[in-house]
C-alpha cells in the first residue's frame, strides 16, 4: 500500500512540474550587452505615458506563484517611418508591487522582501534603496512573421547589464503608439538577484524560489 501511495505522490509531483513548465513563457534570449541603437536626426519622438504603462511579472516556486506589476519611470522611443528605431526607458523598482495577495494577507510583507527593504535583508532581492531604478535601452528591431518585431535591448537591474531579445507588437492610433510584448521570461541570476536559487545555492531543499521571472511589458507613448 505504502508502495502505491509513493507511485502515486511520485506521478502527481511530475505532473505538476510538466504543468508549471508548460505554463510558463518562452525565455528571452539573453548575451552580453551591445552598443545603443541610434537614431536618425529626422527621427519621431514619442514619450512613455506612465500611467498607462505597466510591467506585469510572475514568480514560480514549488507551493504556486505570486504576481505583481512594476511601473515605469521615465521612457522615450523614437520611429523612423512609423518603424521603431531606437529608446530607453527606466524602471521605477520601488513601485513593485504583489497583486495574488490582499492587504493583511502578506501582500506587503512579500513586497518589502521583494524590495529588499526589511532591515538585514536588503540583498535578498531587488535592493532598491540601492538600486532604484532598472534599465531598458533599446539595441535593434527586427520584422517577424504576422506583423510583430522582435526587440532586442540591454537590461539593467542591480548595475548588471545583459541584452535581450523577445518579441512586441506595435500598433500606431494617430498620435500616439502602443508597443506590447509577450510574456517572456529571464533568468534572474544573470542580473545577480539570487536570493532562493538552488542554482546558486545548494542546501535549499524544496523553499527555493525559480530563476525564471516571467515579463510582460505595455508601454504607451504619444508624439512629442
Amino acid at each position: 500500500m505504502k508502495s502505491v501511495q509513493l507511485k502515486f505522490t511520485c506521478i502527481l509531483a511530475l505532473a505538476l512540474a510538466l504543468t508549471s513548465c508548460k505554463d510558463k513563457a518562452k525565455e528571452a534570449n539573453t548575451s552580453e550587452a551591445e552598443a545603443a541603437a541610434i537614431s536618425e536626426s529626422t527621427s519621431q519622438k514619442y514619450v512613455a505615458n506612465v500611467a498607462e504603462s505597466i510591467i506585469e511579472w510572475k514568480g514560480f516556486k514549488p507551493t504556486g506563484t505570486h504576481t505583481g506589476t512594476i511601473a515605469l519611470d521615465t521612457g522615450i522611443l523614437k520611429t523612423d517611418d512609423g518603424r521603431l528605431q531606437s529608446g530607453t526607458f527606466l524602471i521605477d523598482m520601488t513601485s513593485i508591487a504583489v497583486t495574488d495577495l490582499e492587504a493583511g494577507d502578506g501582500k506587503e510583507s512579500l513586497e518589502s522582501h521583494l524590495k529588499g527593504t526589511v532591515e538585514g535583508k536588503e540583498d535578498h532581492f531587488f535592493d532598491v534603496k540601492k538600486f532604484p531604478t532598472a534599465a531598458f535601452e533599446i539595441t535593434g528591431t527586427e520584422s517577424i512573421a504576422a506583423g510583430n518585431t522582435r526587440l532586442s535591448g540591454n537590461l539593467t537591474i542591480k548595475g548588471q547589464k545583459h541584452n535581450i531579445s523577445f518579441p512586441v507588437k506595435i500598433t500606431h492610433d494617430g498620435d500616439f503608439m502602443t508597443m506590447e510584448s509577450e510574456a517572456f521570461t529571464i533568468d534572474r541570476t544573470k542580473w545577480g538577484v539570487n536570493y532562493g536559487s538552488k542554482s546558486v545555492f545548494d542546501d535549499l531543499g524544496d523553499k527555493f524560489v525559480n530563476d525564471d521571472m516571467e515579463l510582460k511589458i505595455t508601454l504607451k507613448a504619444s508624439k512629442s
